[in-house]
């Protein structure tokens, strides 16, 4: 009989706690505020997705043109400053002055 008494007190307090709370979260999820709140949320993402999108293909497209133009051109600067030093390197060691003192006039004559 105890248990029956339990199972009885238990089971009516839960049905009218849940109708309670459930006419209350009704209410409030029907609110002018909360729905509001929903919008302003919503169109939030939707500009933060937008501006992301964007972001993105402006990142591909100012990526996508260093690789065209800057990168052949720091290649060729290489190469360059390369050629510089190894046509250095010959002519100090065929004891030749080097390009750029070659075409000046000497002092002492």
């Amino acid at each position: 009989m105890a248990a029956k008494i339990r199972r009885g007190s238990g089971g009516g307090d839960d049905g009218g706690g849940g109708g309670v709370l459930a006419r209350f979260s009704d209410s409030i999820s029907r609110s002018s505020v909360i729905h509001r709140g929903k919008k302003a949320a919503s169109d939030v993402a939707t500009i933060a997705h937008r501006l992301l999108r964007s972001t993105g293909k402006a990142a591909w497209i100012a990526g996508t043109t260093f690789i065209v133009l800057v990168v052949p051109l720091i290649i060729e600067m290489d190469r360059e400053q390369q050629l510089n030093e190894l046509e250095l390197q010959q002519a100090s060691l065929l004891g030749t002055p080097p390009p750029s003192l070659a075409g000046a006039p000497a002092m002492g004559k």
